[in-house]
């Protein structure tokens, strides 16, 4: 369930409600916020810093992780917060709009509300070398550094199933993955586990990336500025997801099932295949399934050339808030979170993230997972994006409902139309 969390609000790329919107715009008006570059303040004090607390990062977690930085800092004290809300997006924009904002925010991304409230780091020489830093950028500027990076385009396989099925190695195109699940069917397996809640569009979204950012590489910009049109660029991937339902690939009654529920299914070795982002490593590797698990790359449509880009987030983004007193501890307590090796080696290991050259902890599988980031020819952002490359706030939820509608009988046309209308609304 750890992970369920950061799903919603890192894999939703951090970006605000917008309700959460208003008030963090209000903010910015008023509330002892200032537009200078916040004091440099001095080389002791309290720096507060605002963070997410899951079941595996717990605040006992956060303390023990920065202490370190204390004891090298005598006469420095990190306070770590918890949300007052349900997330820390929720909680920012409430403490934004009393003027007690924090110094420190992990968790979301700099977006185009945000990014003015925050410090730039542009000049920081030790951000150039964090993950994502370059692609997380708004007009050329860092606001936000992380810690590792989330692999979104992943599909987990049980390996026994394939043998089964009679299924030599994974799928590299589209037209070879549904083949292969005609023969997972007929095995007696279910093809592709699949779930309700979130799961349902977030995992037609990881599919989608190789494909999408192989024909449009400027996917966002072309959608924004309508040279292309959202529901052709998805319809062709809605029309194999309608076939997937229509032909029994997929649970015609997975919407009534939770993702621990799916979970479940898929490690208890009742399903071929699982789409779904890096952090389920850690959750396989504790289920300990007694089959073979793997996984492979999202594969790309036919003639497309394979691996196709990675759909990645940005893992534990942290942001200095420009109203700060202490500006200067403040940017040195995150660069000591994202570019320490004990630091970084802790959090990529508590939550399961990744990041180039740190492979000595990981699990077979999770070593899988390192190699294909490792073999993409590139990343590119995920659901409502981040940084430069983003759709409007709201994206992931109305696709989600949208392909949940082809469980209920709408066509695969009236979902791509759907999207179509819900972006015009937006300009």
């Amino acid at each position: 369930m750890a992970r369920t969390v950061r799903r919603k609000a890192g894999r939703q790329l951090g970006l605000l409600t917008s309700a959460a919107l208003l008030l963090v715009s209000a903010a910015g008006c008023g509330g002892g916020f200032s537009d200078n570059k916040g004091a440099a303040g001095g080389s002791t004090g309290e720096v507060r810093m605002l963070v997410n607390i899951t079941p595996n990062l717990t605040k006992s977690y956060w303390e023990g992780l920065v202490k370190p930085f204390e004891d090298a800092n005598p006469g420095v004290d990190v306070k770590i917060e918890a949300p007052s809300g349900s997330g820390v997006k929720d909680t920012l924009p409430q403490l934004l709009a009393a003027g007690n904002a924090p110094d420190v925010v992990e968790t979301l991304m700099a977006d185009k509300v945000l990014a003015p409230q925050m410090l730039d780091l542009t000049d920081e020489a030790w951000t150039k070398d964090t993950p994502l830093a370059d692609q997380a950028k708004l007009d050329g500027k860092v606001y936000t550094v992380g810690v590792g990076q989330q692999a979104q385009s992943l599909v987990f396989y049980n390996k026994d199933a394939f043998a089964k099925a009679g299924i030599a190695e994974p799928p590299k195109d589209l037209d070879e993955l549904t083949a292969d699940m005609g023969k997972l069917k007929a095995a007696g397996y279910l093809p592709l586990q699949t779930a309700g809640d979130y799961v349902t569009g977030l995992q037609l979204l990881q599919l989608a990336d190789p494909s999408i950012a192989t024909k449009y590489p400027d996917w966002f910009q072309q959608v924004n500025s309508k040279q292309v049109k959202l529901g052709d660029t998805l319809l062709p991937l809605l029309d194999r997801y309608q076939s997937w339902i229509k032909n029994g690939y997929v649970d015609k009654n997975a919407l009534g099932l939770k993702d621990v529920g799916a979970q479940t299914n898929f490690l208890s070795g009742k399903a071929g295949m699982y789409i779904m982002g890096s952090w389920f490593v850690r959750t396989a590797d504790d289920a300990k399934p007694k089959f073979d698990l793997g996984v492979f790359a999202a594969p790309t449509e036919k003639g497309q050339p394979s691996p196709g880009p990675q759909g990645v987030t940005m893992a534990a983004p942290y942001m200095v808030l420009k109203s700060t007193k202490q500006r200067d501890l403040a940017v040195k307590l995150v660069q000591f979170l994202v570019t320490d090796k004990t630091a970084v080696q802790s959090q990529l290991s508590q939550d399961g993230n990744f990041r180039k050259g740190y492979t000595e902890k990981l699990s077979p599988l999770g070593k899988q997972v390192q190699d294909i980031l490792d073999q993409a020819p590139k990343g590119v952002a995920q659901g409502e994006g981040y940084g430069a490359n983003t759709l409007p706030s709201g994206f992931n939820g109305e696709w989600n409902k949208a392909v949940q509608s082809l469980y209920t009988g709408k066509s695969a046309k009236d979902v791509a139309t759907r999207m179509d209308s819900w972006l015009g609304s937006k300009s």
